[in-house]
């Protein structure tokens, strides 16, 4: 801009006398314009710069106000539903095979109400409710709702699982035990607070209900028959269902005390739970659940993870994958179990060996040369939902990282898991699972020619050795004929060639 003027105020200083005073006002206009030219822009400029600080502003309001609703959604509803309702705007009914329904209600209820004042009352039963959120939180149990002194949970919801019983069970054994805890204190003139619980585990209908207030409810003759056996329940005591009976009888010590008609169901036999089976508890007490008891129901859990790792691998696996498949997983998955049993490990060892087995080749779902590396990535993102402890996940990555080629077992679990992952060298289908890693490795331009292949495969069995004591014993003499047979067959394509 200051050039112009500049070129102007040149022009106008060489032209003739006469025509001076019409260029002087030519320049005044120019330069009148040029300023109002640049107030327009700087009056602009400041209020872009306004409506962009307002948008701003607003935005940053909105998504202040988006999360508090979110974070109420969640509050109200299971993840699950709260995530499909701001996708879909609805959320659809949905039937769930195994689910554990808890009901539990303070005996007495309505002769204390006459007897307290009602701010005491709240804050006593606020109090109960809290630490019973609590213990729910800790089993990932579903609370349902309150109603009154009554109080509702749901394990096996949203997400399904295998553990549910076992894990309401638990929940209402801490439960109960916290309002014994509360009821040892109290001072004299003091109410005690007598809780009964009931259990049924069965199929329900789970869903969201209501408009303007949502909420996530439950509905099935489970519901019904659990409200039952708490009505029919004794104060102090958790009554379940013989359905419930039958899932957990292997964790808690239960005693049978009779049965009770049920409406579309005939008689159904009831027990009481009277605490942890005393190899399962600390120092054998029966009241707090010991290492051996969450081992066992992690084993139980295991089914879980099993069920949802080979799905996402039967669907994600990229199909030239003709050796690294969904049967080879299965294959080693199903030995680490065989050897690690003859070996003698330990249930924990176990529990270790068969995860790491079910995702030492889950990497290949990411990335085909750096499927273990993969693998250990999606064991730190899987494991702790299926409630690994850092520890375990850790050893997991150890024993996944230990079927790298070539493999250098360090320990017994070590070896096991790679015994089983080269299970094939000494098994009967050697050449046809040896032709498919053939095909599998040529298609990613790993190996040449078939030939190279068996030069590759010679040199390869004449090093390896199987470093178990039942491996040895199962494949060795197999996989020595293997060695003979890969030789002859190298032998007559060497004299033919000639």
């Amino acid at each position: 801009m200051a050039l112009l003027i500049t070129a102007v105020l040149f022009n106008i200083a060489s032209l003739p006398q006469q025509n001076l005073i019409y260029w002087i006002i030519a320049a005044f206009f120019i330069s009148t314009l040029i300023l109002l030219y640049s107030l327009i822009n700087y009056s602009s400029a400041k209020i872009i710069s306004k409506l962009e600080l307002l948008i701003y502003q607003r935005t940053e309001e909105l998504l202040r106000e988006k999360s508090k609703a979110e974070n109420l959604l969640t509050r109200v509803l299971p993840r699950d539903a709260a995530d499909e309702l701001k996708e879909h705007g609805k959320v659809n009914a949905q039937k769930f095979k195994m689910v554990t329904v808890l009901f539990s209600d303070i005996q007495g209820f309505t002769q204390i109400t006459d007897e307290i004042k009602a701010e005491e009352l709240i804050d006593q039963l606020d109090r109960f409710f809290y630490r019973f959120d609590t213990v729910v939180e800790k089993y990932h149990i579903e609370k349902i709702k309150t109603i009154g002194d009554a109080y509702m949970c749901a394990g096996g919801i949203p997400k399904k699982n295998r553990t549910n019983p076992i894990e309401v069970v638990a929940a209402a054994l801490e439960m109960m035990n916290h309002m014994k805890e509360i009821n040892n204190q109290h001072q004299p003139g003091e109410e005690i607070w007598e809780l009964r619980i009931g259990i049924d585990t069965g199929p329900v209908i789970a869903g969201v209900v209501g408009r303007n207030k949502l909420s996530y409810d439950i509905w099935g003759g489970t519901v019904n028959t659990a409200s039952r056996m708490e009505s029919a329940g004794v104060p102090g005591k958790i009554n379940i269902s013989e359905n419930t009976y039958i899932l957990v009888k292997d964790f808690f010590n239960c005693i049978y005390r009779g049965k009770m008609p049920v409406k579309n169901k005939g008689d159904i036999k009831m027990y009481f739970v009277e605490g942890i089976v005393p190899n399962l508890s600390e120092n054998f007490e029966g009241f707090i659940p010991n290492e051996d008891f969450k081992i066992e129901l992690q084993l139980i859990r295991l089914g879980d993870l099993e069920e949802f790792v080979l799905e996402k691998l039967e669907v994600g696996l990229p199909k030239n994958l003709y050796y690294h498949n969904l049967k080879h997983t299965v294959d080693v998955y199903t030995q680490v179990e065989l050897i690690g049993r003859s070996e003698g490990v330990s249930k924990k060892e176990l529990l270790i060996l068969r995860t790491a087995a079910l995702l030492h080749d889950s990497g290949h779902l990411i990335d085909y040369s750096t499927h273990e590396e993969m693998g250990v990535k999606l064991a730190h993102e899987i494991l702790p939902e299926y409630g690994y402890s850092p520890e375990q996940i850790e050893e997991v990555s150890k024993l996944i990282m230990s079927t790298k080629m070539p493999p250098e077992p360090k320990n017994l679990l070590e070896q096991i898991i790679c015994d089983s992952d080269l299970d094939y060298l000494g098994r009967t289908d050697f050449i046809p699972v040896s032709n498919m890693l053939y095909k599998e490795l040529h298609e990613h331009g790993h190996i040449a020619t078939l030939h190279d292949w068996n030069l590759m495969q010679i040199k390869f069995i004449e090093k390896h050795q199987y470093y178990t004591n039942t491996a040895r014993r199962l494949r060795n003499v197999n996989k020595n004929n293997q060695l003979e047979n890969i030789r002859k067959w190298m032998t007559e394509i060497e004299k033919n060639e000639i």
